[in-house]
């Protein structure tokens, strides 16, 4: 079991697998962004043996992340791989939904039925915008394909002041016929840019405020163990809404997650500017003991929480969410 300084359980790992993607979202990533080098990325090799080494230690869900996982060549080759590890209790995966839907069938035939898929307008125009690219149909047949399947559907949607408000009702609505949860996220300063949103107007309580006022009738669900969002049902809705405080950090007290980077950082928060790196660390070649005490001596020195993570940071922050993992 991995326990942090806190005497919190860490049993979630974050893995980014790329930080290519085949959108260009303004919140995530300049249009202009310079990729890290294919030999700079962990190998699917040592990305295994991480999580396996991890398991070990007492993880059981894996999330995979990216950029977008599903346009890094042979995933799914790696993805089967890491389906075998034992003891290994779920594996997930956040995706745009843009290259996805030629993997999903097997994709699931490996035991994977959780996904994260972003989504932040139905608007055709409006996620042409935001996403720079015209690829809207791509991620709602997706979606639609998903829906088929008995899946754990999240809807991921970042609210952005000026750009795709007139899209939180309609999402909203997403929940009304089908068992799916639609996530509310705060804007965050991870756009490549190191542009900050100190006065930042979408607040997790401004957005449930909005959703009030249409739907007054809104129950609070009870929150599962670690989630990083509070939970709602609307009166009569199949499915669920959730809002994530990813800027204003109110879940941090529970956290439970690590997350390792494409190129090998290894962070103990997304909001630290990472720890060491495992990728160099293996390269020079680290046991598989001194790797495991390396990350439990990080994790003895974790941040209580994302605030203070940030304020530990020698500069400020500037990465793009694509190389840390969405």
């Amino acid at each position: 079991m991995l326990i942090d300084r806190h005497n919190r359980e860490v049993n979630y790992l974050r893995l980014s697998v790329t930080d290519k993607c085949n959108l260009r979202c303004s919140y995530c990533m300049p249009e202009n962004m310079k990729f890290v080098p294919r030999k700079e990325l962990l190998t699917y090799e040592e990305m295994i043996r991480i999580s396996r080494l991890l398991v070990n230690e007492g993880v059981t869900k894996i999330r995979i992340t990216g950029g977008e996982p599903y346009i890094r060549k042979d995933f799914m080759s790696f993805l089967s791989a890491l389906s075998e590890l034992p003891k290994l209790e779920k594996i997930a995966i956040t995706t745009n939904g843009v290259s996805t839907l030629p993997h999903l069938e097997e994709t699931i035939s490996l035991g994977v039925n959780s996904f994260n898929l972003s989504l932040d307008s139905l608007d055709r125009e409006r996620f042409l915008q935001i996403t720079r690219r015209d690829a809207l149909d791509q991620v709602m047949a997706c979606l639609h394909e998903m829906l088929r399947y008995n899946l754990d559907i999240r809807l991921n949607c970042v609210v952005m002041q000026d750009r795709n408000i007139d899209d939180i009702i309609p999402m909203v609505e997403l929940a009304k016929d089908q068992n799916i949860s639609v996530r509310f996220i705060e804007e965050m300063p991870f756009n490549g840019h190191g542009e900050y949103y100190p006065n930042l107007v979408w607040n997790h309580q401004k957005i449930l405020d909005h959703i009030t006022e249409k739907y007054p009738d809104i129950e609070k669900l009870n929150d599962p163990p670690y989630s990083t969002s509070k939970n709602y049902r609307i009166n009569g809705f199949a499915g669920s809404f959730g809002i994530i405080a990813a800027y204003t950090r109110t879940f941090c007290g529970s956290c439970n997650r690590i997350r390792i980077t494409p190129e090998g950082t290894f962070k103990t928060c997304l909001y630290d500017q990472g720890i060491f790196n495992l990728k160099t660390f293996m390269r020079q070649g680290a046991t598989d003991e001194q790797i495991i005490t390396a990350i439990k001596e990080a994790l003895a020195h974790k941040a209580v929480n994302g605030k203070m993570a940030e304020s530990n940071r020698s500069k400020n922050v500037f990465e793009s969410m694509s190389t840390i993992g969405g």
